[in-house]
């Protein structure tokens, strides 16, 4: 048994901030109905690479899901919905707040037909507030919500986070608050409304950025390659190549003075504590890099790892899928998929002892599970052939 088996989701969501939420849902268990307009499907089927024209985009983030076409801007669509809505559990969805309510399928009335159901909303804005109707996506969160003027070096261009981090912190709080809901109603027997923003969740993780504010009054700045309140915790130039070095306390610290033959520096004021190490970080930064300049990088990664000190490699993505310790947790899979082929894709971070998740199905194609999925509703095989002829599925 995997821990969310028995739960089912209607999954309304395209893209990639709500599929990612339902992928996950869908890796612990969950039966999963992707619900996609007839003849075009998800967005996100159009977005490169492709392998034999599937889209490896759409692939690596809708496994282990159902594909159901419905169009819900036709009345017996509506009706197919909220047929399929009596046995569902959660109601997932990433559209512009109020299109659910001009279908008629918003919190309210869903409530109505299914009071345990759990409607999870994610969105750029939320349901409330004066941007609510506003469009988002992950750059347009990322710039609004401060996390590019944090990022890249001290005097260049704000930039944005190489991965989708608007949209996947958006999808990762989003299961958070469905899992919280779930678990509520196992006491109450009730849903709830679980509405979650993408500009709220980058707020969210700014961390010492906003603490470092609230108590200085001065919004902070990127910083580049280094944190802006520990040092040294920070990128360098080895003889070969670039390394990272996070003695993040005094402790390592005193480590890295005597591993590298400068227990000089411990006398010296300016280097004393981690907070007059980060005031002088240009003495220190300079230093530093003169002493770690005069040998290779894998050189100077297993001396510092053999006295404890933390200290990495900076890999591309060719070195981060080979790792051996990446491999080791199986955190690169590979999926047989009927178009593309065998497809890498990245594998499951939670690891549960007693009922692990798993990747069992590739991502569907368009329709692929509508008929069965009727079937099991209680249409009949002429019904589902009506609906088809009708462009209702």
């Amino acid at each position: 048994m995997k821990p969310l088996e028995g739960i089912r989701v209607l999954d309304l969501t395209r893209v990639l901030a709500g599929p990612y939420a339902s992928m996950i849902l869908a890796d612990l268990g969950a039966e999963v109905i992707k619900i996609e307009s007839p003849h075009t499907g998800d967005d996100s089927r159009g977005f490169g690479p492709f392998v034999n024209d599937e889209s490896i985009y759409f692939v690596s983030i809708n496994r282990n899901k159902k594909s159901l076409t419905l169009n819900l801007k036709k009345e017996e669509g509506k009706q197919v919905f909220t047929k399929l809505l009596t046995t569902a559990d959660i109601v997932l969805e990433n559209y512009r707040p109020g299109t659910m309510e001009k279908f008629g399928l918003g919190y309210a009335e869903l409530e109505a037909i299914n009071p345990r159901i759990i409607y999870a909303a994610c969105s750029g804005f939320g349901h409330t507030g004066p941007y609510s109707q506003q469009a988002a996506y992950d750059l347009i969160v990322q710039a609004l919500g401060g996390i590019m003027s944090l990022t890249g070096d001290a005097e260049g261009t704000p930039t944005r986070v190489g991965a989708s981090v608007g949209d996947i912190t958006a999808g990762l709080y989003t299961v958070i608050g469905i899992l919280s809901a779930l678990h509520k109603r196992h006491e109450t027997g009730a849903g709830q409304k679980v509405d979650v923003a993408m500009l709220d969740c980058q707020v969210a993780i700014l961390e010492n950025a906003i603490a470092r504010y609230a108590v200085t009054g001065q919004s902070p700045k990127a910083t580049g390659n280094r944190h802006p309140s520990i040092s040294p915790f920070a990128v360098f130039s080895a003889e070969d190549g670039y390394i990272v070095v996070a003695a993040g306390n005094d402790q390592l610290w005193k480590k890295w003075c005597e591993t590298v033959g400068r227990s000089d520096l411990l006398q010296d004021v300016r280097f004393n504590s981690n907070s007059s190490r980060t005031e002088n970080w240009a003495d220190l930064e300079a230093i530093m890099s003169e002493v770690l300049q005069q040998r290779p990088a894998q050189v100077w990664i297993q001396v510092f790892r053999d006295a404890g000190i933390p200290c990495s490699e900076i890999n591309d993505i060719e070195q981060v899928v080979q790792h051996p310790q990446v491999v080791a947790r199986e955190m690169v899979v590979y999926q047989e998929h009927p178009i593309a082929g065998r497809v890498m894709m990245p594998g499951i971070p939670i690891k549960l002892s007693k009922t692990p998740g798993s990747i069992d199905a590739p991502a569907p194609a368009l329709g692929e599970h509508t008929s069965l999925i009727l079937e099991e509703a209680g249409y009949s095989e002429h019904e589902i052939m009506r609906l088809r002829a009708c462009g209702i599925i």
